[in-house]
């Protein structure tokens, strides 16, 4: 019986220029979205639909390059916000829902490079405006340099990607995104050598794969709680480096801004329901378990979908909920099934959902809860590689991530058909 699901019940940022842990059972009583909207000023950074649109939250999933190649129709803007435009291995083309329209629509814009998209409205008014950020990603390919990492971060930092930008009262937003390199700056008063703008980043081209991009309002209080579980799991960032920390606002933000960028030694998961009624789930670094299926035991046992970047070597298999799994701890519960989704369809054209080489793959994180009655999406930063057994520490066992948990019947159905083979 599915415990989690028996005791569940039920403004704007101006654009300005180019375009500011516990360890507890969450509460699942999900606060009124008008009345989480309204408790924000008008002067905190908000989640944007576009530059007129401010909602609780959205999620965009951009295509790969091989299925949707380039901008569709529309076309390609000059880099608004620094950087070059990739020439190679193209595709901006994008689906979006947000918590006022969870059904999925096609973007009719190049993702990221304007006012009129989700992600570039967001972004832009966090990167034109004047508010306190953190940006974290474990391939920044220095630029800048993380201390005690090379070109990347690796194990035990977080596999986990995205930025929080927030006002004088410490509401604001986070962005989760599953780009490597980028952002790179949260300020364009922090210019980037490699370039900031998505699309136009030199030292890695993050629009081959398919990726998504979750963004969140917050509150004061929800944002505590993010940058908590952001150092639970141990974010690759540098509290000292104003490229990608501008620390400021509440006192206690403040505090909580200046311990990240450290290793954690945790092993309990974090689990917080936020204001927006959106769940959030922190994996430590050293809890060594199979990332997908702990999401399911934190979730009570919720049989999931999960696509991902799931390539050898160390692809975990599917599992039901009686599959022996070795590399676990015991307080987290029972999983119940996990299934990887390994090719997808939009509008009847068919693209791949697994990790790999070539133009026609994902890089994504997104999951859907599959029982009866369910409606879960997942967001999340990690993949399905590691080990059920034998190697506890392999691969995304051995690193930390967050995960965020939205309830939406439309936007699980959506997803539910586009993860679905042709």
């Amino acid at each position: 019986m599915n415990i989690r699901r028996f005791s569940r019940v039920m403004l704007m940022a101006l654009w300005m220029a180019l375009w500011g842990c516990t360890t507890q059972p969450v509460s699942r009583v999900q606060p009124s979205s008008a009345l989480a909207r309204r408790a924000l000023s008008s002067a905190a950074p908000s989640p944007l639909s576009s530059a007129d649109h401010p909602v609780n939250w959205w999620f965009v999933f951009k295509f790969n390059a091989k299925a949707f190649p380039l901008c569709g129709a529309a076309q390609r803007e000059t880099c608004p916000f620094g950087g070059t435009p990739s020439t190679r291995d193209v595709g901006q083309q994008f689906v979006f829902a947000t918590d006022d329209e969870g059904s999925l629509t096609k973007g009719a814009t190049c993702l990221g490079q304007s006012a009129d998209d989700p992600l570039g409205a967001t972004f832009g008014q966090i990167y034109t405006g004047k508010y306190y950020y953190v940006v974290w990603n474990d391939q920044f390919y220095n630029d800048p340099q993380i201390p005690g990492c090379n070109q990347e971060c690796s194990a035990p930092w977080a596999h986990s990607k995205g930025m929080v930008a927030w006002d004088d009262d410490g509401n604001g937003l986070l962005l989760q995104v599953t780009t490597p390199s980028w952002p790179g700056s949260g300020s364009a008063a922090q210019p980037r050598a490699a370039g900031n703008t998505l699309g136009c980043v030199s030292n890695d081209n993050n629009i081959k794969f398919s990726q998504h991009f979750f963004a969140l309002r917050l509150t004061h209080d929800d944002l505590a709680k993010v940058i908590k579980a952001l150092g639970n799991a141990s974010v690759a960032t540098d509290p000292t480096d104003a490229q990608i920390v501008s620390n400021g606002g509440p006192a206690d933000i403040q505090s909580l801004v200046a311990m990240l960028g450290k290793k954690s030694s945790s092993t309990a998961v974090s689990n917080d329901m936020l204001s927006s009624g959106v769940e959030m789930i922190s994996k430590p670094s050293a809890l060594h378990v199979p990332p997908w299926q702990m999401v399911s035991a934190v979730l009570g046992g919720t049989s999931l979908k999960v696509a991902n970047w799931w390539a050898n070597p160390g692809q975990i298999p599917d599992t039901t909920a009686s599959t022996p799994i070795g590399c676990w701890d015991a307080s987290l519960g029972k999983p119940g099934a996990v299934v990887n989704a390994t090719s997808g369809q939009w509008d009847g054209v068919p693209f791949g959902l697994e990790g790999g080489a070539s133009d026609n793959h994902n890089h994504a994180k997104v999951g859907i809860s599959t029982d009866n009655g369910s409606d879960e999406v997942i967001f999340g930063d990690m993949n399905q590689d590691g080990a059920l057994s034998g190697n506890c520490k392999a691969s995304q066992n051995g690193r930390g991530g967050l995960f965020f948990v939205v309830h939406d019947p439309a936007l699980n159905q959506g997803l539910s058909a586009m993860m679905t083979s042709p």
